[in-house]
């Protein structure tokens, strides 16, 4: 989740994308979201197993910023909400 282009970042692991975005974009899903406004889905990804998307989770949230950012936009350049595209 990302506030604008290159603004502030949020990762996290979940069984269920869209009903996540939900609770983030209403202020439920978690204080950091609502705190910095945090509604665009900039970037995904899905895993086999809840126990190795949460060890995924783990390593991202401890790489730099300019890392997260190149991941973001080796498939969503422009920052675009993904959102739409879950369906």
């Amino acid at each position: 989740m990302a506030d604008r282009y290159r603004g502030t970042l949020y990762v996290g692991v979940t069984s269920d994308l869209a009903a996540r975005i939900h609770q983030h974009r209403s202020g439920t899903g978690s204080d950091f979201c609502a705190r910095y406004g945090l509604h665009r889905l900039v970037w995904a990804e899905r895993g086999d197993d809840i126990t190795s998307c949460i060890d995924h989770e783990k390593r991202l949230k401890r790489w730099r910023r300019p890392w997260k950012f190149a991941l973001v936009e080796q498939g969503n350049p422009d920052w675009r909400d993904l959102f739409d595209t879950l369906t």
